[in-house]
């Protein structure tokens, strides 16, 4: 089985919030591959991944990380693949908006898509649909998630309907 999808992060303390997004992968049947990449520490073993994901099969790269927030840019300066930038709170970070901003304002040329802080499964959900461009199978998966979506919040009016409060008029 060959990924299609590349979730990078600028380290494995990122783990904890980037497993959502490997979970929602899981559930849709979506191979993808998952690796540590620091744009700080290991800038050529970057280099290299950006330049030849899309050689490999690799359809879109969803991009984690915390502080500075490099990686996301700089593999999206590399590749002509989406890159999907999850801005993470990490330790070193500034209540996430050093992140945000890292990844929010890239010059013109070097799109990065960015979902909300430690947004993983949205980054998952919006690599499924950029996929399900280009492939039935996929988004009909997409289709059907967001249907279930809806029947929950349908089930959950109906268990509301059934609270009972003094003043409630509905």
């Amino acid at each position: 089985m060959q990924p299609i999808v590349s979730i990078i992060m600028g380290s494995t303390s990122d783990l904890k919030v980037m497993s959502e997004a490997a979970k929602f992968f899981d559930e849709m049947e979506i191979p993808f591959e998952i690796n540590a990449l620091s744009a700080h520490r290991t800038p050529d073993k970057v280099l290299d991944f950006a330049r030849a994901a899309h050689t490999r099969g690799i359809k879109v790269i969803i991009a984690a990380a915390g502080g500075a927030a490099h990686l996301p840019g700089v593999i999206a300066a590399l590749t002509p693949l989406p890159v999907v930038g999850v801005p993470i709170k990490s330790s070193n970070s500034i209540d996430g908006w050093d992140s945000m901003l890292s990844i929010l304002q890239m010059p013109s040329g070097i799109p990065v898509a960015t979902v909300a802080l430690d947004g993983a499964k949205n980054s998952a959900i919006l690599a499924l649909q950029i996929l399900g461009t280009g492939c039935n199978d996929i988004q009909k998966k997409v289709i059907d998630f967001k249907e279930d979506m809806k029947s929950k919040i349908t089930k959950a009016n109906e268990e509301l309907a059934e609270v009972k409060f003094k003043f409630k008029t509905n």
